[in-house]
């Protein structure tokens, strides 16, 4: 993999500069919404805010990864599911922030916060996140918000703001029983900047539990088939749970059960369009440098159409696919909230 790596960073540093002509580093536009426009698939015009990590991801690391026809957690050029939810409402949602050449990252005009590799409040330079690429430059979602805030100075009822965040927090708390402080004040402090966004005038705000990662690839692949991930993910959402009914925040968001729904879906794969279950990955490991889902593209897909056939892009991240079902849950679940349809 180490003369794939190279290869790839030859790549990016020779072609970056005209990317970021290009893109103006900023991906198009922000997510918005004009008041004249005509109403979307969604009933609802809604502008979207996104906090989170790389599930949520809208391409904060696209001027890099776009070399190689990557930018985005799942099978490259597929959009993940915040994007199609801002669709969905009217809209459209770009990076809040994107890397440079020099690995910083610079202020754009999107609302999409969500960076691969963030934690609820770990700072970055405590988490190993595709360092040899990116460098660890990944903002924690509580630093998220108050980057938003000091921008924007508030939330508005115009707005739906999706929070998703826990998974990286579970990935890194090591083993039970000792995880278990890590991971209650991991979701203790995500009720806290839920409160923050609820405080500071938002009022449709969703919030996504963790997803059941001892099924993921990565998951099924270690020591204990995903037994200790599972557990901990479970003990994240129970934690969650309580301090969200604690801080009197249940009845102000729209709660995601992505655990009982991803769930659900791996054990009716075929049923909902895939070939492949959760036991392999649309992007070749042997093809896709470091193996990560950000720098997959239909280049290194194990076949044509795998983004499709395939829930995984890598041992992680959902395909396009799997990103397009998701969507389409959470928009229903926004609608039997009774916020459009």
């Amino acid at each position: 993999m180490q003369g794939n790596n190279d290869k790839v960073r030859t790549v990016i540093l020779a072609t970056v500069m005209s990317l970021l002509t290009a893109c103006g580093g900023g991906g198009g536009g922000g997510s918005s919404n004009g008041s004249g426009a005509a109403t979307p698939p969604g009933g609802v015009n809604l502008q979207v805010v996104s906090f989170g990590d790389s599930l949520s991801d809208v391409g904060t690391y696209a001027p890099l990864a776009g070399a190689v026809g990557g930018g985005r957690f799942t099978t490259n050029p597929g959009q993940v599911w915040t994007q199609n939810v801002a669709q969905y409402y009217g809209g459209s949602l770009s990076a809040a922030f994107t890397i440079d050449i020099t690995h910083k990252l610079s202020a754009q005009s999107g609302l999409g916060y969500a960076e691969g590799g963030a934690t609820v409040a770990t700072p970055a330079n405590q988490n190993d996140f595709l360092t040899n690429v990116i460098g660890n430059v990944e903002m924690p979602v509580n630093q998220q918000v108050s980057s938003y805030l000091a921008t924007h100075g508030s939330f508005n009822s115009s707005q739906l703001v999706l929070v998703w965040v826990g998974a990286n927090d579970v990935l890194r708390a090591g083993s039970l029983p000792a995880a278990a402080p890590t991971v209650q004040t991991a979701a203790t402090t995500l009720a806290q900047v839920v409160g923050q966004i609820v405080q500071n005038g938002a009022t449709h705000v969703v919030v996504v539990n963790v997803p059941n990662v001892g099924l993921s690839p990565k998951g099924l692949a270690s020591a204990d088939g995903g037994a200790n991930l599972t557990q901990v993910s479970q003990l994240f959402n129970q934690d969650l749970n309580t301090a969200l009914q604690a801080d009197g925040l249940q009845g102000k968001v729209i709660q995601i059960d992505s655990y009982t729904w991803i769930n659900q879906i791996i054990a009716n794969f075929q049923a909902n369009g895939f070939v492949v279950a959760n036991t392999g990955q649309a992007c070749d490991p042997k093809k896709t440098p470091d193996d990560t889902a950000l720098l997959c593209s239909p280049a290194t897909y194990v076949t044509a159409n795998a983004d499709q056939t395939d829930m995984f892009a890598d041992d992680l991240h959902p395909t396009t696919h799997l990103h397009t079902l998701f969507a389409q849950f959470v928009e229903q679940q926004i609608a039997a909230s009774g916020l459009g349809h």
